[in-house]
């Protein structure tokens, strides 16, 4: 039994190695990449498509339901309302550490990615690399991807001068892309922004941490 006890500790701690390297190798990946990442997000911003192209109450509007705490945190957060598992910076990795994400053990490495990210990058550029890579559902001429691109597919204008309730039902569809409709009519998508809608009033509060699909915002 001892020494049962023995190879099970054994074999537990080189898991616990082999996790703490995986993350390791993702932390080292993003600072490999930073300069390339840096030079690609200067770009996005300096052609107007960073995040203070959105105007200044839509970037509230989005970090309140995608990542309140993005501006302070270093690439994780595990307390505040609605965050989620997943940060703004954790969401990029996904898309710029691995040519397919699969959830899993693949967290572990994609974490150690936006630690990497977060020490290297700037939040603008952060950001920008965030929003020109995100997933945004189908459009008129099929799959979108980058929220710019997106607002310019639906609405023919650039996210700063879309009306708030336009742009809420672009950032309505991230939580899930494939599942929302932007171009016809779409009761789910009419519930989440009405959701959103509370949410950056000030009319309803969020249930904990996980409360992604805004539960505490019912209308």
């Amino acid at each position: 039994m001892m020494r049962m006890l023995k190879y099970m500790g054994i074999a537990f701690a080189l898991l616990l190695i082999g996790l703490v390297g995986y993350g390791a190798k993702g932390y080292f990946d993003a600072l490999s990449d930073a300069e390339g990442l840096r030079v690609r997000a200067d770009a996005a911003i300096a052609e107007g498509r960073g995040g203070d192209s959105l105007g200044a109450t839509h970037m509230a509007i989005l970090l309140a339901v995608q990542d309140p705490n993005f501006p302070t945190h270093s690439g994780v957060d595990f307390s505040t309302p609605g965050a989620g598992l997943t940060t703004i910076t954790q969401s990029a990795a996904k898309r710029l550490a691995f040519e397919a994400f699969r959830p899993g053990i693949g967290k572990i490495r994609q974490t150690g990615y936006a630690l990497g990210l977060e020490r290297r990058l700037s939040k603008a550029q952060i950001l920008a690399l965030w929003l020109e890579t995100l997933e945004m559902g189908n459009g008129p001429d099929g799959w979108m991807v980058g929220f710019h691109a997106a607002s310019s597919a639906i609405y023919g204008r650039s996210p700063a001068d879309l009306s708030e309730a336009e742009f809420i039902r672009l950032v309505a569809v991230l939580i899930a892309p494939a599942s929302y409709d932007l171009v016809g009519s779409d009761a789910r998508l009419d519930d989440r922004a009405a959701r959103i809608q509370r949410l950056v009033a000030g009319a309803c509060a969020l249930t904990g941490l996980s409360d992604v699909w805004l539960e505490g915002c019912r209308p």
